[in-house]
This record gives structure tokens, C-alpha cells and sequence, in this order.
């Protein structure tokens, strides 16, 4: 089941880097892999059938309960069906929907299989966390599909919508699982609800996550988002909008409510929710004129019919709602489906403006009338099967609102029929006016087969299910008994006689369609009755602009654009809020060493000599020296007291750091800023003596407790046993803590890349040849760059020593995971190499170290690594877990190798690129000496080549 999730990433990323070559084929591309998600759901349906869950857990972080679990019950079986059927039939329709020549199609086949991606694994799901991962990938995913068409304000602003709500929902829905976990021992979704837990917090936290399902399934007051996402590509929402992604939010209602259905306010919420959603909608389709806001609107109706159905929680209901769940997809992708026929044949989805159907268009028609009688619940149809469901569910719904609940069911599901001929009379043009005959000269004529074949695919399974609904029977019975362990033996028939629930669908169908009939007169009442006063789209833009204003307000005080004030303010906090806490208890030790060796004394003095020096001198550059004299100074100490490994580094470091603060300083003045108040240096003197204040207390009381340390024991236990290495400080950073480390490259490499980007954006194209105002910080003028003169002999014994460093480093690479070094302080050493060549040859000797451009280096580094701790998932491990290999080569003995070594050598690679991007972004080639201004550098380039040959 990762396997499905991880070729859906697959061939996402292969339709993202090709696509754009492929024209429409990126889509056939992109159906690989439901295709294979479907084949796999059908290999693996015997076990389900059978009431065998199919289950694979992967250990992530056992100790917090954060593992990969997935489990394929009854259920999941049935959602999985429709992600990766309707999948593979929305990719088809695609393929003949857009033009061949559009240039985003790559992207978009990408984002659909990504899509795809994410809905089948929070559907497989079994732990809490992990679902909602996946649930933000589809919003995420959703976020870009809506906003596809970037170009346009509204796709923009509506994709922004559906997030921002989708999202704030997911947020409250995060904290309800963490609480609901934590109260229940687990956050395996199996176990949590095979013993649901009770109590107030529970209470609280779902809540909470209705929060997120009703947002997710655009229940009432947040539904304004379906009907604005209506601006995506219909393919987009026939797939998301309709038949999967607004699901999630039922879907996960489904799950929990058999369970936690006895709670006291579980059935009147969402069962109220649900049903006010349903009626709101309802009457709000019915006086669409556009087709495709008329399918958003009957699709929330219908989504609130299913929260509140699945809402009840009893076994009937369960049934009802897996049947309402299959039957609202399959016609519902089928109707988007038929609407985009007409939009791209016609070049409108206009009611009052499409022409009535001519020769060709038989297939269509049908698929139209199929779609809209199982929408209304009309008899031979999947529809009526799951409708009369429905109505039975609530006639037998327990409680006293029971009834009121069945009116209310009853009346949307009037309006559902009158919505429904609406949509099939006003895509026939049985509903158009005098603008109908100028939109039939603008035709493109009836469509091809192919692109009415998905829609009849959908539509002929739901008229074969309607006629013989016991073809379902097993397919339902497993879905719902594994919602709900109680439900036995599902049989699906047309004909139950005549009993209450068919009373209330003829009801339902003769007022729907008078209301219909009687439409204009309707529409007046519906203006009148609306039942809400407020509009959403008002509310959701009040909101907005609150919010913005608040911001403006805010960021107006706190953002003041002074970067002296900006360090301050967070020196100070950091100063006050520990050093408050830190006098309020017993903080000085009993005893004090002030001195551990004469050597300490020494260190320190170099220190605080070097800091009062780097405050006291007035350039620049001189500051940055004293800067690196504290930093040898501090490695100084890590030897005295036994930490090579932090020294080697710190030594590196320091180096490396002085040599980037050349690059930066040469840009700005020689001089600090020599006009200051003097109130102003008072108040940096005391902040400066604060801050030390604090952290020498801070110091001090750390210093004085000693207190056991368990898990630092067993590492340097284990280290060799279970990382096999010797060097503890790399084994916990490429092992023990490897996650960790990931995690931190992959925020260097941002770091990195928004480093450059902004350096890059700083640099202005002077004309003069004098550096910019913004080079000099505002404070004066840079000084010119220096003229120098290569020299042969600096050229030999830089190379020498750029080789001799280059070993050194690969030498701490190799060597770190026994020995002091690895892949950080091997990088840095490597940088500091790097440094050397620039300091020779400039930018141009740096460029000449690989033929990939630094970003290169810097993206096969986190590649490395990050491939390095995902294998072996693939072979049933857990993530990041070390493999050892031991090999005997004739001559060299025994070599043992690891696979930590190989994300060491990931992480090498992320420092290196680091440093030539900083070099790439900060270094300039050094000018041409006075005495050779006529030389261009290929001549000069010739020069040094028969320098050498001399």
C-alpha cells in the first residue's frame, strides 16, 4: 500500500519533469498509476470479502505512536474503488478535453496523479497522524489545481478560499486527533475505535475534527468554497469536487460515528449540520442558470445528505450511506463529465443559452437523463436504490427530532428532483431562449465517442446496478460491517413493496417535479425562504479584509524596518524572560571552580579580549578578525575538555566563516557608522550587559546540576553495536538521530536557495562601474576594488594545498564514523578549499570545480541522503535503518562499509554546494592588474597556460 502511494509520487514527478514534452500522452502517463491501484484493489478484494483487512505498518517513531500504518478493510475497498476508477476514466476524458497544444498540461496530469496520490492514502490510513498528512496533501494538491490557470484572478482567488478554509478546519482537526489519541493510549485508527475511549476530552476533540470534516465536505456555513472551486478545469471537478476529495470530510464522519454515536450531541450536531447543508444547497441549485454551478451546489446538497445519513450512526444508516456514498460519485462524475462535453462543444454551460440536442449527440443525451434520474432517485437507477435507503434510515432513526429529521430528508430530496430536470432539461435546451440559435452556429458540432465514453462507462454502471442491485451486495455488506461489526447480510432489491420509505420517494418525486413545473413562481418563494440571512462570500471577504487591516496595523509597529531595533527586541526577551525565571528560584551553585587549569584562564582571557575588541575597533574587517580569534579561542577549550569532533569543526567553521565575511564586508563601507547618540550606545551597553548577564547565570545553574542521563548512556553504549561506529557524536548525527539531521540539510538547502535568491535580487547593474547605494549600506561609498596581478607561484602552492585539504576532508568523511570527523566537518574543511581557490583565482577558479552548477551539488547531497533513508522502507524496514557490508579485497584486508557512510556522504555534498553557492553568490571575479588592461581573459587564460609549459 506505500508502494501505490510511492508510484503515484512516481509518476507525478516524472508527468512534472516531462509532460510538457508529452502533450496529452502526460495524461495516459498519469493513469498508470490508479490503473495499477485498481488492478491491485481487485487482486486483494477476495481477502476483503471475507472480512480480512489487508494491513502494512511501518515503524516511524513507535515511541510516540507515529507510525505508517495502512489497512484495506470493506470500506476503504469501496473509496479506493471510486479514487482509482473514476481516476483512470477522468484521465481519459482529459486526454480528449484539452487541446494538444496547452502548455500546462504537464503540470496539471502531475497534479491530478499527485492528487490521486494523496486521496489513496488517506483513505488506507490506519493511524491518525498519518491521515492527516494526507489530508493536507489534498489540500494542498487541490490548492494548485484550482489555481492552475495562475494567470486569473478568480482561479487565484478561489484556490486561495478552498485552502484557507479546508485548512483552518484541518487545524482544529489536528488538535482533536492528538487529544483523542492521547485519550484513547493510541492513534491507530483500528484499535482507537474497536474501544472507543469516553469522557470530556474526547467530547472536545471531536468536535474539533467535525471542524475539519464539515470544512472538507463543505457543509454549511463553509460550502461558499465548492461552488468558487467550480473555476478549475472541469476534468478537475469531476474528479475532486464531486466524487473524491469532498468525500474525505463523509468519509471520516463514516468512520467514527458508529462508535462515538452515543455521545449525547453527536447525532442532533451532525445530523442538523448535515440536513440544513442539504436544504440550503438544494434551494440554491434550483435557480442555477450555469450547469456546472448547479452540479456544486447539488453536490454539497447531496454531501450534507451523507453527513447526515452516516450521522446517525446505526446500522441501517451505515448501510444507506455507503449506498448514497457509491451512487452520488458515479452519477455525479458522470454529470460534471457531460457538462464539460457541452462547454467544449458548445462554448457555454449556460441553461438559457444551449442548443437542443442534433444527430451525434444520442449518447450524451443519455448519459444526461441517466445521470439526472439517479441524482433524483428515479426508479431503475443506483439512486433509488440508495435514496429509498436513506428514507428508511431516518423513518427508523431513533430519538424524538427522528421525524422532523425524515420531513426535512423528504423535502431536500424534492428539491433534488426539481434541480435534477432542471440540469437534464436545461442540457437538452428545453430551457434556453432566443440566444440558443447564435450558440448553435458556434458549435463545434457533436462530440467523439472517446469523449463520451468515460461518462457512458459510469452511467451503465449505474443503471446495471439499479436494474440488478444485487450485483453490490457483497461490495456493500463489506463496506458497512466494516464501518459497523453489527450489520449482516446486505441484499439490495428494487421492489420491497409498498412501505413508508417508497411513500416518501413518490412524495419527494411528484413535488419535485411541480416545483419544477412551476418553477418561476417557485423561485420568488425561494428568494423569500432562503434560510440564510447571511452570506458566506460576504462573511469569508469581511474576514479577509479584517484580517488584512489587523496585519497592516500590526507589522505598521512591529516592523519599523530598523534592524538594531529588530535584534533588541528579541535580545532583550531573550534576556528577560529566562533571566526572570532563572532569579526566582535557587540558581547559584553551592560550590564554584572558577579555574579547571591555568589553560582555562588563559582561553578566557583570549576570549573576552577578543569580543571587547571586535565591540571596540571601528572597521569592519578588524572586526571580523577579533570575531574569528573568539571562535579558535572557544575550539581551544573543546580540545582542553575533550571534544575533538567539536573542534575540528568549530576550527573549520571559523575559517570558512571569516573568508564569507571578506565577500560581505567588501561591499559595505570600511567603517562601522560613527555618528551615535550617546543615550543610544547606553541602551546597547545595557542590553549587551544583560543578555551576558543571563546567559553566565543560565551557565552557572546548568552547570551545577549533573543529573543522570540515561539515553546518552546507551548511545555510547550501543553506538558501535547498533550504528557500527565508534565515533559517537556521528553516529548519533547519522543514525541515532539521522531524522534529525535530515530534517536540518534540508532547511540548509532552503536556507541556501533563499540566500541566493536574495543576494542575487540585491545586486544592481551599475553603469559607472561604482558600486551601488545599496552596496554601501547607506553610509557612504564602498572603497574600489584593488587591482592584482596573478602569480605563478601563489597559483602552484594554492593547487597544492587546495589537493592536500580536498584528502583531509574526504580523509574526515570516510574516517568520521570511527574516528573524529564526518560529513559536516569533512564539508567545511572542504569549503575552507574551496575558499583557497577563490582566493586565487577568483570565481573563475570556483566555477572550474564542477561542471554542474552549484545548486547541483547541493540537490544530489539532499537526494543522497534522503534516498539513503527511504530504502529501506522499501524492504520492509524503518526509516533510516543502518545496513552494515563487510568486504575482503586481496591486498587491502577487510573493509567494512554502511550505509550511514552514504548519508554522510549526502550530507558532505549539502555543505560543499552550500559554499559554492555562497561563492556563486557573493564572489566576483578580481580584476585584471594595470599592467595588462588590453588582455581579455581568454588571452590571459593563454598566458598562464604557456607560463606553465615554460
Amino acid at each position: 500500500m506505500i508502494g501505490l502511494v510511492a508510484l503515484h509520487a512516481v509518476f507525478g514527478t516524472i508527468g512534472l519533469a516531462c509532460g510538457d514534452r508529452l502533450g496529452r500522452r502526460c495524461l495516459l502517463l498519469g493513469a498508470i498509476a490508479p490503473a495499477a491501484t485498481f488492478v491491485w484493489l481487485i487482486v486483494q478484494l477476495g481477502e476483503v470479502f471475507d472480512g480480512i483487512a489487508v494491513v502494512q505498518s511501518v515503524e516511524w517513531v513507535p515511541a510516540l505512536g507515529l507510525n505508517v500504518d495502512m489497512r484495506l478493510d470493506g470500506f476503504a475497498a469501496l473509496m479506493v474503488a471510486l479514487v482509482a476508477g473514476i481516476g483512470v476514466l477522468v484521465y481519459g476524458y482529459a486526454a480528449v478535453y484539452f487541446p494538444t497544444g496547452r502548455v500546462d498540461l504537464g503540470r496539471l496530469a502531475a497534479l491530478l496523479t499527485f492528487f490521486a496520490g494523496s486521496m489513496v492514502g488517506l483513505v488506507l490510513s490506519d493511524n491518525l497522524i498519518v491521515l492527516y498528512g494526507f489530508w493536507e496533501l489534498t489540500a494542498v494538491t487541490s490548492f494548485l489545481l484550482i489555481g492552475n490557470a495562475h494567470t486569473d484572478g478568480r482561479a487565484r482567488a478561489a484556490a486561495l478560499q478552498a485552502l484557507l478554509v479546508t485548512s483552518a478546519g484541518a487545524l482544529a482537526m489536528l488538535v482533536g486527533f492528538v487529544v483523542l489519541g492521547q485519550a484513547a493510549g493510541t492513534y491507530r485508527i483500528s484499535e482507537l475505535l474497536s474501544d472507543p475511549p469516553s469522557g470530556t476530552a474526547v467530547e472536545i476533540a471531536l468536535g474539533l475534527i467535525l471542524v475539519g470534516a464539515f470544512t472538507k465536505s463543505a457543509q454549511y456555513p463553509t460550502f461558499r468554497w465548492l461552488p468558487g472551486a467550480m473555476v478549475a478545469p472541469t476534468p478537475v471537478s469531476a474528479y475532486l469536487h464531486s466524487a473524491t476529495m469532498v468525500n474525505a470530510g463523509v468519509y471520516l464522519i463514516a468512520r467514527l460515528s458508529p462508535a462515538f454515536a452515543d455521545v449525547a450531541w453527536w447525532r442532533p450536531v451532525v445530523v442538523s449540520v448535515g440536513l440544513y447543508t442539504m436544504l440550503d444547497a438544494g434551494m440554491r441549485a434550483m435557480r442555477q442558470t450555469d450547469l456546472k454551478l448547479l452540479l456544486a451546489m447539488s453536490t454539497v446538497s447531496q454531501l450534507g445528505l451523507m453527513v447526515a445519513v452516516f450521522g446517525l450512526g446505526t446500522e441501517i444508516s451505515v448501510t444507506a450511506g455507503c449506498e448514497l456514498l457509491l451512487a452520488h460519485a458515479l452519477a455525479k462524475a458522470a454529470a460534471f463529465m457531460v457538462v464539460g462535453i457541452l462547454d467544449h462543444q458548445h462554448g457555454t454551460r449556460d441553461i438559457r443559452l444551449l442548443p437542443r440536442p442534433t444527430s451525434g449527440w444520442g449518447l450524451t443525451t443519455a448519459v444526461t437523463f441517466v445521470t439526472a434520474a439517479s441524482m433524483a432517485g428515479i426508479p431503475l437507477v443506483l439512486g433509488f436504490i440508495a435514496k429509498e435507503e436513506v428514507l428508511e434510515a431516518f423513518d427508523e432513526a431513533p430519538g424524538w427530532a427522528a421525524p422532523v429529521a425524515l420531513v426535512a430528508v423528504v423535502v431536500g430530496s424534492a428539491f433534488s428532483v426539481a434541480y435534477s430536470i432542471r440540469f437534464a432539461m436545461g442540457a437538452v435546451g428545453r430551457m434556453n431562449g432566443r440566444g440558443s440559435a447564435f450558440t448553435a452556429d458556434l458549435s463545434h458540432g457533436p462530440p467523439p465517442t472517446l469523449f463520451v465514453a468515460p461518462a457512458v462507462v459510469l452511467s451503465m454502471i449505474t443503471v446495471v446496478t439499479g436494474v440488478v442491485p444485487g450485483v453490490l451486495d457483497t461490495l456493500i455488506d463489506a463496506a458497512a460491517s466494516s464501518l459497523d461489526p453489527a450489520v449482516r447480510d446486505v441484499h439490495l432489491e428494487i421492489w420491497h413493496g409498498v412501505n413508508q420509505p417508497l411513500v416518501w420517494s413518490v412524495t419527494a418525486i411528484a413535488a419535485g417535479a411541480v416545483m419544477y413545473l412551476r418553477r418561476e413562481r417557485v423561485d420568488v418563494w425561494l428568494v423569500r425562504l432562503q434560510p440564510s440571512p447571511v452570506s458566506s462570500s460576504t462573511t469569508y471577504r469581511s474576514s479577509l479584509r479584517g484580517l488584512n487591516s489587523a496585519a497592516n496595523r500590526v507589522t505598521g509597529v512591529v516592523q519599523s524596518g530598523s534592524l538594531p531595533i529588530y535584534l533588541g527586541v528579541i535580545l532583550l526577551t531573550a534576556a528577560l524572560v529566562p533571566g526572570l525565571l532563572l532569579v526566582s528560584g535557587e540558581w547559584w551553585p553551592d560550590s564554584v571552580e572558577v579555574v579547571g587549569t591555568p589553560v582555562h584562564a588563559v582561553i578566557a582571557a583570549v576570549i573576552l579580549g577578543g569580543a571587547l575588541a571586535a565591540a571596540a575597533v571601528r572597521r569592519r574587517f578588524t572586526a571580523a578578525l577579533f570575531l574569528g580569534v573568539v571562535g579558535y579561542a572557544m575550539a581551544g577549550l573543546f580540545v582542553i575538555q575533550g571534544a575533538p569532533d567539536l573542534a575540528l569543526t568549530q576550527v573549520a567553521i571559523e575559517s570558512l566563516t571569516t573568508v564569507l565575511f571578506v565577500l560581505v564586508l567588501r561591499r559595505l563601507p570600511d567603517r562601522f557608522e560613527s555618528v551615535t547618540p550617546l543615550w543610544r550606545r547606553g541602551l546597547r551597553v545595557a542590553l549587551a550587559g544583560a543578555v551576558g548577564v543571563t546567559v553566565f547565570g543560565l551557565a552557572m545553574s546548568a552547570g551545577s546540576e549533573r543529573p543522570t542521563t540515561p539515553a546518552s548512556d546507551t548511545m555510547v553504549e550501543r553506538s558501535y553495536p547498533d550504528g557500527n561506529g565508534r565515533n559517537v557524536v556521528n553516529v548519533i548525527l547519522v543514525d541515532f538521530r539521522g531524522y534529525d539531521t535530515l530534517g536540518e540539510i534540508t532547511v540548509l538547502t532552503a536556507v541556501a536557495i533563499g540566500t541566493v535568491a536574495l543576494a542575487r535580487a540585491g545586486r544592481r547593474p551599475s553603469t559607472t562601474g561604482a558600486p551601488a547605494a545599496s552596496d554601501s549600506g547607506g553610509y557612504g561609498t564602498a572603497p574600489p576594488p584593488l587591482q592584482v596581478s596573478r602569480l605563478v607561484t601563489l597559483e602552484v602552492s594554492t593547487r597544492v594545498v587546495f589537493v592536500i585539504v580536498m584528502v583531509g576532508s574526504l580523509y574526515l568523511l570516510f574516517a568520521g564514523h570511527n574516528q573524529p570527523g564526518g560529513g559536516f566537518v569533512g564539508g567545511i574543511v572542504a569549503g575552507a578549499a574551496v575558499a583557497l581557490l577563490y582566493i586565487n583565482g577568483g570565481i573563475t577558479e570556483v566555477r572550474r570545480l564542477s561542471r554542474g552548477q552549484p545548486w547541483l551539488v547541493l540537490g544530489a547531497g539532499l537526494l543522497i541522503a534522503t534516498v539513503t533513508a527511504v530504502v529501506p522502507l522499501l524492504f520492509g524496514g524503518s526509516l533510516l535503518e543502518g545496513a552494515a557490508y563487510t568486504l575482503d579485497p586481496p591486498l587491502l584486508g577487510e573493509i567494512k562499509l554502511t550505509s550511514a557512510q552514504a548519508f554522510d556522504a549526502g550530507v558532505y555534498l549539502v555543505v560543499v554546494g552550500l559554499v559554492l553557492m555562497m561563492f556563486e553568490s557573493f564572489g566576483d571575479d578580481p580584476p585584471l592588474s594595470d599592467a595588462a588592461p588590453d588582455r581579455d581573459p581568454a588571452h590571459l587564460e593563454s598566458s598562464r597556460s604557456e607560463t606553465r609549459v615554460s
